[in-house]
């Protein structure tokens, strides 16, 4: 049996300054959201912050970036966050911007305990700059290096006692290949089972990979909402 949280607070407190985390979700999607709102209240500082972007001005990692606890961010779309434009303008927020697809599979390389791995993506671009490039088959890839963090956070809308998750539709983005990338994993679950509750051909993150959980209801605000026409 894996640990079961009773307070957000607990499920944290292993956290400490200079940590480097992983958050799952994309865009307001499948984030662990109480879990944030508990790094927030324990006013842990200096993070360096592996996520997709970084949520917005009032929800999500953009607490954690209002709060001035994140140092530095590594994703890949920034564009929700003014807070976020104002720090990386003033030079309190260092940033490095990936590739959306190559930042999903830095992330599964780590997990999979890949050092390294070749893409075409960046090349002849800034990103590139100062990176090994290689040409195989007469095409130049960039050498990006796997990432692995000290803490995953990651949301699931099931997972029993072993640690096995399920996550719904969208809520499967990051979340399961930063599950295994994380050296503790802790899973924030909208319903805790029983062992065997969960079809074993539908688990996507195996318990292996996850040290705690939590249960929890979440908000899962709209991170921008539109609205049909009445005409």
């Amino acid at each position: 049996m894996k640990t079961v949280y009773t307070t957000f607070q607990e499920a944290v407190s292993e956290i400490k300054d200079y940590s480097t985390i992983m958050v799952g979700g994309f865009g307001l999607v499948g984030i662990p959201e109480n879990l944030i709102l508990a790094l927030v209240e324990s006013k842990v500082k200096h993070l360096t912050v592996i996520s997709n972007n970084c949520g917005v001005d009032d929800w999500g990692l953009g607490l954690l970036l209002k709060n001035n606890q994140i140092d530095k961010m590594i994703g890949s779309y920034v564009g929700e966050n003014k807070e976020f434009e104002r720090q990386v303008l003033a030079g309190e927020l260092e940033v490095e911007l990936t590739p959306q697809g190559t930042l999903a599979e830095k992330i599964r390389a780590g997990g999979s305990g890949i050092p390294a791995f070749y893409t075409p993506a960046g090349v002849g671009t800034p990103l590139a700059e100062g990176q090994e490039v290689r040409s195989f088959d007469g095409k130049d890839y960039l050498l990006q290096r796997g990432l692995q963090a000290d803490f995953s956070l990651v949301r699931a809308a099931r997972g029993d006692r072993h640690g096995n998750l399920v996550y719904n539709k969208t809520a499967r983005n990051f979340n399961p290949m930063m599950a295994a990338a994380g050296k503790v994993t802790i899973a924030e679950v909208e319903e805790l089972v029983e062992p065997g509750e969960l079809d074993a051909d539908a688990i996507h993150t195996p318990g292996i990979y996850v040290q705690g959980l939590i249960e929890g209801k979440q908000e899962k605000r709209i991170e921008r909402l539109t609205l049909a026409s009445n005409n």
